[in-house]
């Protein structure tokens, strides 16, 4: 069948967006919450593909790698400022650097005055899996949303609000890196 006279299900998903000359509000708002929700997929399977990516060149987690590089950019970084460098719960990167750790990635030091704080370092090991890894160390929603504008970032910001209002979404959650969802 031409593409022209396939149903609108038959088509491949790059013709089922809206047409860029139907004014926006010409759509009912079931066919804009489906968009959005194409979207949605979009973001997602982009982030999926990339953390797959990432765990299969070099079988550690996105946020694992996200960790080592922010490591080797700040040697002697804490685990507090790991934390709020990823910005994520303390709790979480006292886990990401446990298993590091584990690997032989990282190395926890105490030097310095204060012998209570560890200050990270990253070992040969976790400097050959960062050689390996597929950029960016981030991740890829981290990235994007880094290229977006002000003006964007914060009707985005303010959109999302609304969502995740309307979701009842658990606070806690936006402490925990996305590569582990």
């Amino acid at each position: 069948m031409p593409a022209r006279h396939r149903p609108k299900y038959d088509r491949p998903m790059a013709t089922r967006s809206p047409s860029p000359r139907a004014p926006a509000a010409a759509a009912a708002p079931e066919d804009t919450a489906a968009e959005v929700l194409r979207q949605f997929r979009q973001v997602f399977n982009a982030v999926k593909t990339h953390f797959q990516q990432v765990e299969k060149k070099v079988g550690l987690g996105g946020a694992q790698v996200w960790a080592l590089s922010t490591v080797r950019e700040r040697p002697g970084i804490g685990v507090g400022e790991l934390a709020r460098a990823l910005d994520i719960h303390q709790s979480t990167a006292s886990n990401l650097v446990k298993a590091l750790i584990e690997r032989e990635m990282i190395v926890a030091l105490r030097e310095g005055a204060d012998r209570r704080a560890v200050q990270l370092k990253l070992l040969p090991a976790g400097a050959r899996v960062l050689k390996k890894a597929p950029a960016p160390f981030t991740g890829v929603l981290p990235e994007a949303l880094r290229r977006l504008d002000e003006r964007s970032l914060r009707r985005l910001n303010k959109d999302l609000q609304l969502l995740i209002q309307e979701l009842g979404a658990d606070e806690r959650a936006a402490q925990l890196p996305i590569a582990g969802l």
